[in-house]
């Protein structure tokens, strides 16, 4: 085990992310001893593992009580300990809005985006699915018409905004198509933003803009689904 663990800690060290289908992930996400003792590990260098049973990654982040001496007072760490500007926050959080939500939703009632819609007696049933059978793709032109103006401009979104979320892991760009990141599901904390999105003035943005966010919060509606199937089974 000595080996592994240190072959794990490494690799998150090295890399950042890594897959939730890679063999020592796995082992971590299972293996109570092995998990507890990663975790004694980064928290010694100041660190704790990011784990998201709905994202396609794990991650490292910093302890919360690290950020400050890592990162000091400097002026673009002030909302972000990745350095980012508030317009790049806030174009972040618009493309997690598009992307996540939905997925999320698909995620806890088992849907996928090649449904037809077609209700599934059994959906209840089906492990959790990730990656693209669940993530939907954003189309980069359509967001920088909607959001550029409102962002710095259409070319500082598209040449340099878009350019430094991909390279922190948080969006991949494909084919003029903007994908969910390795990041993208892990560093944000959807039961803290989903709420504020759905129910905050970012939701009659992104509705203005063509992209209809959720009328509730993806955990209200599993509880709701849930309390549904227990009535059936009752009956």
């Amino acid at each position: 085990m000595e080996h592994e663990l240190k072959t794990l800690t490494s690799r998150l060290l090295a890399h950042r992310w890594l897959p939730r289908s890679d063999r020592l992930v796995r082992r971590a996400l299972v293996d109570e001893t092995f998990r507890v003792e990663l975790e004694h590990r980064l928290a010694a260098v100041g660190l704790q593992f990011q784990d998201n049973p709905y994202a396609d990654h794990v991650a490292v982040a910093l302890l919360p009580d690290m950020l400050e001496p890592v990162f000091g007072a400097r002026r673009e760490y002030a909302a972000s300990n990745a350095g980012l500007t508030r317009d790049e926050i806030a174009l972040l959080v618009v493309i997690w809005a598009i992307i996540i939500l939905p997925k999320r939703e698909r995620q806890v009632t088992r849907r996928e985006l090649a449904d037809d819609g077609q209700g599934d007696m059994f959906g209840a049933d089906k492990p959790v699915a990730h990656g693209e059978a669940v993530s939907g793709a954003l189309a980069e032109a359509s967001l920088i018409a909607d959001f550029g103006p409102l962002l710095g401009g259409r070319t500082k979104v598209k040449n340099f905004m878009l350019g430094k979320l991909a390279r922190l892991g948080f969006i991949e760009r494909r084919n003029g198509m903007l994908h969910e990141g390795p990041l993208l599901d892990v560093a944000l904390d959807y039961r803290v933003v989903a709420d504020r999105i759905i129910h905050g003035t970012l939701a009659d943005v992104l509705t203005r803009a063509g992209h209809a966010v959720p009328e509730t919060n993806a955990f209200e509606e599993a509880e709701v689904l849930s309390d549904a199937g227990d009535e059936e089974e009752d009956a």
